[in-house]
């Protein structure tokens, strides 16, 4: 889109993919990290040490818990091992490009909070998938807990290290899990990855960075109330804003949001909280387009 526009791609902020805004900076981990060992860059990766510092975290067995490249890569292994899925639209694509059959009789997949809609899905309401991308950064927690489910995540958002590629699947079942593993590729998740992980989970404070998307949300979402847009507010880290050809009226002005047509809601965006440091710029911007 940059390149598009003749614009610096540096330059855009790019709200389109809702990260977590309070993370660690993870480039700063990472050059501290190979500044000290060569190791991750040199060797076959082993996923053991990190899947099992996961696991603990979140309270799980290890052997039912499969680190992915990505939680992208959790949704095509997950998809690939059932095969078939039912899915109440609106909806996160990726579930339909990977199943192989979609069916009203068939499990249940769930984002949990809904993406895009927003909302966590009330304690009595079940799945067969929950995808729990963004269920620590809406609650505080990483997982619902279903332990009869399948549960994928994302590291991804949750860390804001979407070039870093880490998400994971927890299974039903060992057996389960075993089932996933045969159909991932060897070394999926790349050495460096595995290395930062744990490094990454000791900053990780899941209480502390849902208390503050929430402030953040909720003020962003009254700042562009206050401009003229007509917005929703969400449990997550993105407000909704109901405006007809947003996402190109603010695309040369630097700033990408998410258009939700694609999630059958034409005239919606899906717009991520910012980072503190681009708020100034994301407001002007939404200013120099809002409604007359």
């Amino acid at each position: 889109m940059a390149a598009s526009l003749g614009l610096d791609p540096d330059t855009m902020i790019d709200l389109s993919a809702s990260m977590n805004p309070f993370a660690p900076e993870v480039n700063d981990i990472a050059v501290r990290l190979l500044s000290g060992c060569s190791g991750p860059l040199h060797a076959y990766p082993d996923a053991a040490p990190a899947t099992a510092a996961l696991a603990r975290s979140i309270g799980v067995s290890p052997d039912r818990l499969v680190l992915t490249n990505g939680g992208a890569e959790a949704i095509a292994l997950v998809a690939g091992h059932l095969r078939r899925g039912s899915i109440v639209d609106p909806e996160f694509s990726l579930y339909r490009r990977h199943l192989a059959e979609v069916a009203v009789d068939a499990p249940r997949w769930r984002s949990n909070p809904s993406n895009p809609m927003g909302d966590l899905a009330a304690p009595d309401e079940d799945a067969a998938v929950w995808d729990e991308a963004f269920y620590p950064l809406a609650t505080g927690s990483w997982t619902r807990g279903d332990d009869l489910a399948w549960r994928l995540g994302s590291l991804t958002k949750l860390w804001n290290c979407p070039g870093l590629r880490l998400g994971y699947v927890i299974a039903p079942s060992a057996h389960d899990a075993d089932g996933v593993r045969a159909a991932q590729p060897t070394w999926a998740v790349n050495g460096l990855a595995l290395a930062l992980l744990p490094l990454l989970l000791e900053l990780t404070d899941l209480a502390r960075w849902a208390c503050q998307v929430s402030a953040s949300r909720s003020a962003f979402a009254t700042d562009l109330a206050a401009l003229g847009f007509a917005t929703t507010d969400t449990e997550v880290n993105w407000v909704l804003v109901d405006a007809p050809d947003l996402r190109a009226r603010l695309a040369p002005r630097g700033v990408v949001v998410r258009d939700c047509t694609s999630f059958g809601l034409p005239g919606r965006c899906r717009v991520a909280v910012p980072f503190e440091r681009d708020l100034p710029r994301v407001l002007s911007a939404f200013a120099a387009v809002a409604p007359a």
